[in-house]
């Protein structure tokens, strides 16, 4: 690239000097390819074109574009044609001229048309992601149109799972209150498992199923050929411009009314641009050749098998659901439905929880754990008596007396066990021994038993003397008897002697 006063100088050179492009290029110092290039430009914004190059196909171009129009030969028989005419190029560019100029085929499809009560198309659909708790979730629906009458159903979820499509069907029906004969629907997992060349198209067993329980055909549309449905898929569409665009999605539990109400007020009352009638006055006709809804409802739920964690819990889509602590570690059977989580041991149900779309949450049913408690204070409570038992021999009889008499026996128990490591198991044993043989049951009174025991003052020893004998021969005076003579204590006969003191 070069600047404008360059290009200015270039010009001036090659117009006004008639300098040939080497001599401009000596000139100027630039290479003879640039100067060529530029020479050829009449301003200096212009980009110089490159001369069309002739062909030998030239001659030809107008006659290959003819036989185009009146059949699509290929290339190869194009060439066998040109040659006899006189065409000397190759096989390349004839190729690839007839690439460009070919006419691009214009498909066309056939108008179905379907019987009352023949049959029903079925698809699903996605927008965008919406927030469940701490996540976010791809937002679903499913589609069911009648062919006939062109009667919507539509359910939105969270998951695109065997078991919601198995529940959609069903809901789709109830909602009806019929079953057409027929479902029409792509080549999605959950109703076919395979497509072999030439073969016809291996479906899902519980999908076979569904079919066989409600009474309908199942009926998958040719591989890439989404127009063999169209009805769904002009309805998946309609779903989204109609009602999603600009719908508030911010709180899930309020699409599902809404979509209900959409249904009963605009989908299915609207003048259809076909028909020209409304879907529900046209399903009026249809419903009398549709199937029968069966007695019972079709269980929709998908099992797996799984292990329950020593924290007695089991996995399901990075949220975790307790069971009873007694099934930790054991293989179980998890059953999923759309709106719960039911757990299954040798067929006997053993738990059963709302099912969560959030992810990383843990799920804890009251009862299992309480259970565990109580199992582990009934544990400690057969410690406590075994301990207790081993006290003494009558320690058996002694609580079966407590209990007669006191409403919590393992509380004194609890108590008197206590007071052994206080005073020890020996004197505990002989306080359980004398509160037996006095009919008095209580931890109080073993206390008090032992208590009194302990402040008894031990017997008197023998004395011995830490002196010598001097202290043992000691010398007293006689005593003076003189105080004990009648004669100079003479007793009145009306007095009494007195008493000694």
């Amino acid at each position: 690239m070069i600047d404008y006063e360059i290009f200015v100088r270039l010009r001036k050179l090659r117009d006004q000097e008639g300098l040939r492009p080497a001599q401009i290029a000596r000139v100027l110092g630039l290479d003879i390819k640039t100067v060529r290039r530029w020479v050829r430009r009449t301003h200096y914004g212009q980009r110089a074109r490159p001369r069309p190059r002739s062909s030998k196909l030239d001659p030809h171009k107008s006659r290959i574009k003819s036989l185009l129009e009146q059949h699509p030969y290929s290339a190869a028989q194009l060439l066998e044609r040109l040659r006899k005419e006189g065409y000397q190029g190759g096989y390349s560019i004839l190729k690839e001229y007839v690439r460009q100029v070919r006419p691009a085929p214009t498909p066309a499809f056939l108008t179905l048309h379907f019987a009352p009560g023949e049959a029903a198309q079925v698809d699903w659909g996605s927008y965008g992601t919406v927030a469940v708790g701490s996540t976010r979730r791809r937002l679903s629906f499913f589609v069911m149109v009648l062919g006939y009458s062109r009667m919507l159903y539509v359910e939105f979820t969270l998951a695109e799972t065997l078991e919601h499509f198995l529940a959609c069907h069903q809901n789709a029906f109830e909602y009806f209150g019929s079953v057409p004969g027929t479902v029409i629907l792509d080549n999605l997992k959950s109703a076919v498992l395979e497509r072999p060349s030439g073969k016809p198209a291996v479906l899902h067993p519980r999908y076979l199923d569904l079919a066989r329980h409600f009474g309908f055909q199942v009926r998958p549309c040719t591989v890439r050929r989404p127009q063999e449905k169209g009805r769904v898929e002009r309805a998946v569409g309609y779903v989204k411009s109609s009602f999603l665009n600009g719908l508030d999605l911010s709180r899930v539990a309020l699409i599902h009314p809404a979509v209900r109400h959409w249904l009963d007020t605009v989908a299915n009352v609207r003048l259809h641009g076909e028909t020209h009638a409304t879907p529900r006055d046209r399903f009026a006709e249809e419903k009398a050749h549709m199937l029968a809804l069966p007695p019972h409802p079709y269980d929709v739920g998908v099992s797996q098998p799984v292990v329950a964690s020593l924290r007695f819990r089991v996995t399901l889509d990075t949220n975790r659901y307790s069971v009873p602590f007694q099934y930790a570690g054991k293989r179980l059977v998890l059953r999923r439905y759309p709106d719960r989580v039911a757990l299954y041991n040798d067929h006997q149900l053993i738990a059963e929880h709302p099912r969560s779309y959030d992810r990383h949450q843990d799920f804890e049913h009251p009862d299992h754990v309480r259970e565990l408690l109580r199992y582990r204070r009934t544990a400690r409570e057969q410690r406590l008596f075994v301990r207790f038992l081993s006290l003494s021999p009558c320690a058996e009889e002694y609580y079966q007396q407590m209990a007669v008499c006191r409403l919590n026996p393992k509380h004194h128990a609890q108590k008197i066990l206590a007071l052994s490591e206080i005073y020890g198991r020996q004197e505990v044993a002989q306080a359980l021994q004398t509160a037996l043989q006095f009919r008095a049951f209580s931890s109080d009174y073993i206390a008090n038993l032992l208590e009194q025991r302990r402040r008894l003052l031990p017997p008197a020893g023998p004395v011995h003397l830490t002196h010598g004998n001097e202290h043992l021969e000691l010398e007293l005076p006689e005593p003076d008897l003189t105080l004990y003579d009648p004669e100079l204590f003479p007793q009145d006969d009306d007095h009494e002697p007195p008493l000694c003191a």
